[in-house]
């Protein structure tokens, strides 16, 4: 997934990040002290797209925007991101716990306007 923020000027930030997808709630786990973080506790907004494919048939994906927030609970982040850690690597792998040890908080976006599209 690209999560898109911006900067309390308006300046844009686009990054690539692993996310958990839940009703109408997206999940990334972060570190505080990074841009998107950043720019999240400024301006309380977000967006993102998740798009996969590069030939029709099977071009598909979802972008949306909404309000977000930082979760800075210790024991919701760790169970949120050892869940999105375990979606893309192994759980416990050495990776993992660096990056487990890495997040301090989780940006959660309240997903407001969503579109989707398949060819």
């Amino acid at each position: 997934m690209r999560l898109a923020t911006s900067s309390p000027s308006g300046g844009p930030h686009v990054v690539p990040v692993w996310y958990e997808l839940d009703g109408e709630t997206v999940r990334v786990g972060t570190h505080s002290r990074t841009i998107k973080a950043r720019n999240i506790e400024s301006t309380g907004r977000a967006a993102f797209c998740v798009d996969v494919g590069v030939r029709s048939p099977g071009i598909r994906g979802v972008a949306g925007s909404g309000a977000a927030r930082l979760v800075r609970d210790p024991a919701a982040v760790r169970g949120v991101a050892r869940r999105i850690i375990a979606r893309y690597i192994d759980a416990d792998s050495d990776s993992a716990r660096a990056l487990l040890r890495e997040t301090d908080c989780i940006i959660e976006i309240l997903v407001e306007r969503a579109s989707s599209w398949e060819h």
